[in-house]
């Protein structure tokens, strides 16, 4: 799937695709010391809650070794403004809804969680000492068309076509701030000029946790409309018109109930506003999926 996504952006006006792991400090070196970059997306890193159960060190690899060499490249190429994606799970234990960057967020029940509160922490650092400008964005629960195997839509179609029944965690109790993944770039393409400066108004007594007296900032981009997670699998037994055989399960390790984001921040300083309802976004999903694998 990453050679087809790669073969869509081949064609396009001044892409450049280097093939390089970013745990790799000396070609991450090179990389910033051969180009000229406006702007740094990192959107790279080991995801997964349910893997990093089995294999810690890939996330460790990834995203803290690797992070820290984006950080060390932006530093010396004096890039004038670094987007990363941080994610929902920095919540953990958190259960106030909706999740609002302004909520400290100190309790991770994963060690992916872990690795991404990391990020911001580094992030935030690096803004504090070297005045690197750096925004964090908290995804939330991402589907669409050519997304990862392992998350539940894709899982799930793929199940319920070949008539395998599908796992249900938590007995079904679970709502997820599903955002559909033409949302999320809007997101991330509008916050890539929105450049972050020090909050006046922060203060050390009052430490907000979204905010900064350095040019940092955190914003939460999702859905802004949890769905109750059966309702989500209805919605896909009406697009594949075959009711799906149902496994219920108690709720995974690491894993958490409830995910609700609290995007007003983002919406105010960049006007994003998702537009993609479930039903939309399974529908987008479920013709790109019988297209790919069934057609």
């Amino acid at each position: 799937m990453k050679e087809d996504r790669l073969d869509i952006l081949r064609p396009c006006e001044k892409f450049t695709f280097i093939r390089l792991d970013l745990y790799d400090r000396d070609g991450t070196e090179k990389l910033f010391a051969g180009h000229v970059f406006d702007r740094v997306v990192h959107l790279a890193a080991q995801a997964g809650v349910r893997y990093s159960l089995e294999n810690p060190h890939a996330y460790v690899n990834s995203n803290l070794d690797g992070f820290i060499n984006i950080l060390e490249g932006c530093r010396h190429a004096n890039v004038p403004h670094l987007v990363f994606a941080s994610s929902s799970s920095v919540y953990g234990a958190n259960t106030a809804m909706p999740f609002s960057v302004h909520q400290n967020v100190d309790h991770p029940v994963s060690l992916y969680a872990a690795t991404k509160k990391a990020n911001e922490l580094m992030a935030h650092s690096y803004a504090a000492l070297y005045k690197i400008p750096c925004t964090g964005l908290r995804f939330f629960t991402v589907y669409g068309p050519w997304g990862r195997p392992d998350m539940a839509l894709f899982l799930f179609t793929d199940a319920i076509l070949n008539k395998r029944p599908i796992d249900i965690y938590n007995h079904g109790m679970m709502r997820r701030d599903f955002t559909y993944i033409d949302d999320i770039i809007e997101g991330v393409v509008r916050i890539m000029d929105r450049i972050p400066a020090p909050d006046p108004a922060w203060s050390g007594e009052r430490p907000d946790p979204g905010t900064s007296f350095a040019p940092y900032r955190i914003y939460n981009i999702g859905n802004n409309n949890p769905v109750e997670l059966m309702r989500f699998i209805e919605t896909l037994e009406d697009v594949l018109g075959i009711e799906a055989e149902k496994n219920m399960l108690p709720l995974q390790p690491g894993d958490v109930p409830a995910t609700f984001a609290d995007v007003k921040g983002l919406t105010e300083d960049t006007g994003f506003k998702p537009l993609t309802t479930i039903e939309e976004g399974i529908k987008k999903f479920v013709e790109w999926y019988l297209e790919r694998y069934v057609a």
